[in-house]
């Protein structure tokens, strides 16, 4: 709540702020930070790619890359993405170009069809609910929402989500079947989970036996600095707590090769695995391999991923310094305003003063900046606090990202100003009144 002390701010001056927003309306801009999208130029990092495989498309055990068979995908690029995702080659599959969608076929075969350790399906409950680590990532909870799954909410921490909530909830309730987790720079706060929160939820005892984690391994290799951290290795870590079936492991190149046209995993026990490529097998004859083929030609093994998202890291690195400068020197000051730092990932979280949120965003889209709506980091779009936002500064180029801010952080000022004026007059007619 913004005190008496912190209305007299010198960037919360109404009049200064009201003219500043009006001039940034009459700029007339069309700028977009709504989604984690990679630029044209990250784009361009993968155009050779195109050219292949050329007259080469027999994969390395000989396999006509052109005809069907190969339900798990190619041996190689699986064996490029082993190392970076910590699960066997034999145990991974690489699928088409969506981990989204992997993630929903999972859900949807765990609905129709029993899990490893289960003895009915989830469509057979009476209630299926996800945890939901909060601030999370908005189309893990529009999947739940879409099939009926129940979300409940966990506090995020910057070690992971609040493992005391979490175990007391999965130790009682047999009907939370799964908890999403994003390991590695955190959709949206760029969290990295602990040691001890990985080891926490691979050995917490669990009144489901068909619980799982759905592991979101999006950002393994998407480093913003030359430390490039690590995470633990979940299947590890669970096959040693006696819960091997526990994880599901997801990755994908959507923001390493191309977003539209790249190659999705899944990585999971022994069990698991065959028990997807038996329901898989109703649905597709399999993925597209001479794609799997370029992309293994193209990446070659781990180390070449790791040098290919270096350049990666040239271009959208700035951008997100650009954020954390224009932040500081505008609104750095301003109480009740902070913002995440990540060291990965593709997101910053702008946390504001409670119940301004949604009156930012609707001030940046009139001035003709699109952010993504308030809420959207919560399950069912609702941020009971109202104070949550998310950016996303790698799509558009570093000059309009700079211009972008200098407009959020005039809506910011505005916002704020208003509020206080109105609080301000608020008190002056009580004690008027009185």
């Amino acid at each position: 709540m913004t005190s008496p002390a912190d209305l007299a701010h010198p960037a919360l001056d109404l009049d200064a702020a009201r003219s500043a927003y009006d001039e940034l309306r009459a700029q007339g801009l069309s700028l977009d930070l709504t989604r984690g999208k990679p630029s044209s130029a990250q784009l361009d990092l993968a155009a050779p790619m195109l050219s292949l495989p050329g007259e080469q498309y027999r994969s390395a055990d000989g396999i006509d890359t052109r005809n069907y068979q190969g339900l798990q995908g190619l041996p190689e690029l699986r064996a490029v993405f082993s190392p970076i995702l910590d699960v066997p080659v034999e145990q991974l599959i690489a699928f088409g170009n969506s981990s989204l969608e992997l993630m929903h076929d999972t859900v949807v075969h765990a609905l129709l069809s029993p899990l490893p350790g289960a003895e009915r399906r989830w469509v057979d409950e009476d209630r299926i609910a996800f945890l939901a680590p909060t601030p999370g990532y908005d189309r893990h909870f529009a999947l739940c929402e879409r099939l009926g799954v129940e979300l409940v909410q966990v506090p995020m921490t910057p070690d992971g989500p609040d493992m005391d909530v979490v175990e007391e909830l999965v130790a009682v309730d047999p009907s939370v079947k799964g908890i999403w987790c994003v390991p590695k720079y955190s959709n949206p706060d760029g969290a990295v989970y602990s040691e001890d929160t990985a080891r926490r939820l691979a050995s917490m005892p669990a009144a489901a036996p068909d619980f799982r984690i759905f592991w979101d391994n999006a950002y393994a290799v998407h480093h913003l600095t030359d430390d490039e951290v690590e995470i633990p290795d979940v299947l590890t870590l669970a096959a040693q707590a006696g819960h091997e079936d526990r994880p599901f492991v997801f990755g994908s190149t959507s923001k390493i090769t191309f977003a539209g046209a790249g190659v999705a995993f899944l990585g999971a026990s022994r069990a698991n695995v065959s028990w997807w490529l038996a329901l898989t097998a109703r649905r597709t004859i399999g993925p597209d391999k001479i794609n799997h083929l370029r992309h293994a030609m193209f990446l070659r093994d781990a180390d070449g991923v790791r040098e290919h998202m270096r350049r990666h890291r040239e271009l959208i690195a700035p951008k997100f310094a650009a954020v954390d400068r224009i932040l500081t020197e505008r609104v750095g000051s301003v109480p009740g305003v902070h913002w995440s730092r990540p060291a990965g990932g593709y997101f910053v979280t702008l946390i504001v003063p409670d119940g301004t949120a949604t009156e930012i965003v609707r001030l940046a889209k009139e001035a003709g900046i699109a952010l993504t709506p308030a809420g959207a980091t919560h399950p069912y779009g609702i941020d009971p606090e109202d104070r949550t936002i998310r950016l996303a500064p790698t799509f558009p180029g570093l000059a309009e990202v700079e211009r972008a801010m200098y407009g959020v952080t005039d809506c910011i000022r505005l916002a704020l100003a208003s509020r206080g004026a109105e609080r301000a007059s608020a008190g002056h007619g009580a004690t008027t009144a009185q």
